[in-house]
């Protein structure tokens, strides 16, 4: 058993180190685009259609991935059968949705609002149907126990998506103006957002192409009769898939549909998607949590109820997810040249996108109970409750408020959530949360960002050290009244 965990420790660190650098690379792509772009309207345009690709991949992979891992691990099934099975529904959709996307790709982007810009929609087309067939193939080398390849892979197609765009966005135009032969065969100045998209769909096709050994040398066994029960199996996860996605991107897909002038809702939508990448530290920080500091909490709890680790972990997600809020919105008149000065005025959606991605991160935790009992059912009535919530917002507020009302259906969607899960999961599966606590924290860092972003102190330096020695009280606090030394110490 010791030798298993330390294996599934090791894969876990290398599985997640592989996302969490993958999602700071990309986030650090941001600052380029908001500096290169030709207006905030142009990373609207960005912000949109990506938020396009993450529903559509949801779709596209209607829940076979976990169906995948549910059936390949199931004694009586051959596992190559499996594997064929899936890889052929999925090829066959991927396949249908490009050759139908791109026979009707002219009214699609009309109704999308890219009637002038087709090719951004045809790219994001061909980018999603990539993903969603190469997904099976990564999914086969998490049950072939090759995290190095999985992680390869994936750091190669971070890599050279952000070589990419290095090479078209600020390489390109530098060649452009002072040696335009070298380029100008190719090269289309003032098309910075198509750019974006070609350098996605290139790195996509490349790890196609890396997968090719997981792809070739089998024989491929369709079994309509498994197809069938994986697909009963796994549409009701895409069902809760979909609505989490929308949890996360409705806001930037609906949005230019709510305004008469696209330009001026691109430009909003914008200003917003790139503030929101501010807030993403949170989300950032939730994952690596989730990958990190869960498996050591039930790890050090081998032979014990779970139920105190699973409090204990809530307790502290809590404690270092505040503090991350305070370091990020104390800092701010920092963080925000991570930006240009013209998305400066949507810096004040990032406080209240990052309490609701709080909120999130303990919704999520709280989610053990639903999956621990086998009600995952109630993941997807949160999900949808959720949604729903966002959408009215969203369409209510958003004409009068524009950005705004997203980031408050992002806080009232993810409190909402959290409340229900809570509520609900304490009837079916109690926990003793340290409720108390928990209330402290909150309370502590309420105060301390009231005290330290209400007071008007003119001078920056003076400002920053002000709010440093504000942050210093509670990691002070916090490190004196929980200190994680001493539940490492207690559980030794």
């Amino acid at each position: 058993m010791a030798k298993e965990l330390k294996r599934l420790a090791k894969d876990t660190a290398i599985y997640g180190l592989s996302s969490i650098i993958g999602r700071i690379l990309n986030w650090l792509l941001v600052p380029m685009y908001v500096r290169v772009l030709q207006s905030t309207g142009d990373f609207g345009i960005v912000t949109n259609l990506y938020a396009w690709t993450a529903l559509l991949l949801i779709i596209l992979t209607y829940g076979m991935e976990t169906g995948f891992f549910r059936f390949i691990n199931k004694e009586q099934q051959d596992p190559q059968q499996v594997y064929s099975t899936t890889l052929l529904s999925i090829g066959t959709t991927s396949i249908l949705f490009l050759i139908l996307g791109l026979s009707f790709l002219s009214p699609i982007s009309s109704f999308l609002g890219y009637a002038e810009t087709p090719a951004y929609v045809g790219m994001l087309i061909g980018i999603v149907a990539l993903d969603a067939f190469t997904s099976i193939p990564f999914a086969y080398l998490r049950y072939a126990n090759r995290p190095i390849r999985f992680a390869s892979i994936k750091l190669v197609n971070i890599f050279l998506t952000i070589a990419l765009n290095i090479f078209f966005l600020l390489l390109c135009p530098w060649l452009y103006t002072h040696y335009p032969s070298t380029v100008s065969w190719f090269y289309i100045p003032d098309a910075g957002v198509q750019y974006i998209f070609v350098s996605n769909l290139i790195a996509s096709f490349v790890v196609l192409l890396m997968l090719y050994p997981q792809l070739s040398n089998r024989t491929y066994q369709f079994n309509k009769e498994l197809l069938k029960r994986m697909l009963r199996y796994s549409l009701p996860i895409l069902a809760m898939g979909v609505a989490g996605v929308l949890n996360q991107t409705v806001d930037k897909i609906i949005f230019p549909f709510l305004f008469s002038d696209r330009a001026l809702a691109d430009e909003q939508l914008g200003i917003y998607g790139a503030c929101f990448k501010i807030a993403v530290i949170m989300v950032m920080f939730i994952q690596a949590f989730r990958y990190a500091f869960e498996p050591f909490i039930f790890a050090q709890n081998k032979g014990t109820d779970n139920r105190q680790a699973y409090a204990d972990a809530m307790k502290y997600f809590v404690m270092l997810a505040l503090l991350i809020f305070l370091g990020v919105t104390f800092y701010l008149d920092i963080i925000k040249y991570f930006v240009s000065p013209s998305y400066y005025p949507g810096l004040r959606v990032v406080p209240i996108v990052m309490i609701g991605e709080l909120f999130f991160g303990i919704y999520y935790n709280l989610s053990l109970w639903y999956k621990l009992t086998d009600q995952t059912q109630w993941g997807a009535y949160f999900a949808t409750f959720g949604c729903i919530i966002t959408v009215v917002i969203i369409v209510c507020f958003a004409p009068t408020y524009g950005y705004m009302a997203c980031a408050w259906a992002s806080f009232v969607c993810n409190l909402m959530m959290m409340v229900a899960s809570y509520i609900i999961g304490q009837k079916h599966y109690p926990i003793a949360y340290d409720l108390r606590s928990i209330a402290i924290y909150s309370g502590l860092a309420a105060l301390l960002y009231i005290v330290g972003t209400e007071v008007t102190i003119q001078s920056e330096p003076l400002r920053m050290l002000y709010r440093t020695a504000l942050l210093l009280i509670f990691v002070v606090f916090m490190i004196r009244r929980d200190s994680l030394l001493k539940i490492v110490l207690r559980r030794k």
